[in-house]
């Protein structure tokens, strides 16, 4: 069994980041990401402040806007017309959930496609169903990367995703069709689950349920990618429990550790995609 490193693989791909960032500025172009917080959700909170390290830690300008709770729907919608037409921001990312008096897809679609970094606009995700170029989620995008480092060829595989989400199980299905791979997305009522799970050469874990995927749930020899996290007792856990999977699996993610930074690392290569386009 081996760890897949998601710390150490985001590492080496800021790094080559970094050198991009320096080329464009050198051209007159600072990639800019421009962060919208709602609320005061603590792990929104960690997250973003993740985020903007990470933008100063590889060169890039960032803005992070911090608004109230109660915040109108119509206050956040004047504030991403702004930032879609404001020239030194090149990717734009409200930070979700928000409060319960928003729509959500109404301010997702809101973003101007060419700066939704976040991949999740409708445009960006039809051009992912139809096989068009565009910015792709980054949990999912992220994901793809970790099982390419293994050295395994997807084509052909069986893969299986527990959890079917706009932001990770839907795109990275078809991230894993793309590549290939024979999919079956499954869900909080799939018949047999870890019958279906153990036929697979592939298994991405997000449904959002501690320590779930257990090791009957687990093919011998397979890529195991868990994306959950869940705090119990006051520590992350994953949609897997490690201690069995590890015993039957060929690569496994941990948690923390894994799929977590290779979002923002995604994140930070989409929005230096933009840059690059649209400078």
């Amino acid at each position: 069994m081996s760890i897949i490193d998601g710390k150490a693989i985001s590492g080496q791909i800021r790094l080559g980041l970094t050198e991009k960032v320096a080329k464009l500025k050198e051209e007159g172009i600072t990639p800019g990401l421009a962060v919208v917080l709602v609320g005061d959700d603590p792990a929104s909170a960690i997250y973003v402040r993740y985020k903007e390290q990470a933008c100063t830690d590889t060169g890039l300008y960032s803005e992070v806007h911090r608004l109230d709770a109660a915040t109108t729907q119509e206050t956040l919608l004047s504030l991403v017309e702004r930032l879609n037409t404001d020239d030194k921001i090149h990717g734009i990312l409200v930070q979700l959930p928000l409060p319960n008096h928003i729509d959500e897809m109404a301010i997702l679609r809101a973003i101007n496609p060419d700066k939704d970094v976040d991949g999740f606009h409708v445009i960006n995700a039809g051009k992912l169903f139809v096989g068009e170029k565009g910015f792709v989620a980054c949990t999912a995008k992220g994901i793809i990367t970790l099982i390419k480092s293994t050295g395994i060829d997807i084509t052909g595989k069986t893969a299986v995703v527990v959890g079917r989400s706009n932001i990770v199980g839907k795109p990275v299905s078809m991230l894993l069709m793309e590549q290939n791979a024979t999919v079956t997305m499954c869900h909080s009522r799939t018949r047999d689950l870890a019958k279906v799970c153990a036929g697979a050469d592939i298994l991405v874990a997000a449904i959002g349920r501690p320590e779930m995927i257990t090791g009957e749930y687990v093919k011998q020899g397979a890529i195991v990618i868990d994306v959950g996290t869940s705090r119990v007792d006051g520590k992350l856990k994953g949609d897997v429990l490690f201690s069995e999977a590890e015993k039957k699996a060929a690569f496994i993610t941990p948690v923390p550790g894994g799929v977590g930074p290779m979002t923002i690392t995604m994140l930070l290569e989409n929005t230096v995609e933009a840059a690059k386009i649209h400078g």
